[in-house]
């Protein structure tokens, strides 16, 4: 076995490792501190931003993860095929969030003034949305702990 082939389930396990501890982070302790110390749509903006740099760190470590796991020749087919199954759904969940959900909360945000979401109409627009957001949040969130356990 060559040095590079026997160093990818542990390059594996630190891709997933990173990836999850950005999904965790973000959402469980970042995000939850900006709307704790930051009030109206600042705080909004601010992990808007996060969310952003969240979901390239997400499609990066995805890309990464399949190359690894392409490349990885001490993976038997059906491991081999789950890891690239579970990167995929957490791929769509990370794209769900960037590309059609986050666009979308920002356009109602915009739209609902200076006042904020809170006190427009489209309020209960935008918390059905963040709740869906959040859902996917959780699910990719879940999927990266099973992706760290069994990327080994």
């Amino acid at each position: 076995m060559t040095p590079l082939v026997a160093r990818l389930p542990a390059a594996r396990v630190l891709v997933a490792a990173l990836w999850a501890g950005a999904l965790w982070v973000l959402g469980y302790i970042a995000a939850p501190a900006v709307f704790g110390i930051v009030s109206g749509p600042l705080a909004g903006d601010i992990v808007g931003a996060f969310l952003r740099r969240l979901a390239w760190i997400s499609i990066a470590c995805a890309l990464v993860m399949l190359v690894l796991v392409g490349l990885s020749s001490d993976l038997a087919a059906g491991r081999r095929r789950f890891l690239n199954l579970l990167v995929l759904a957490m791929l769509a969940c990370a794209l769900v969030m960037f590309v059609g959900l986050q666009p979308a909360m920002a356009a109602l945000r915009e739209a609902a003034g200076p006042a904020g979401v809170r006190a427009s109409p489209l309020w209960t627009q935008f918390a059905v949305m963040h709740g869906v957001s959040q859902l996917f949040h959780l699910i990719e969130g879940v999927l990266a702990a099973v992706l760290v356990v069994k990327s080994r």
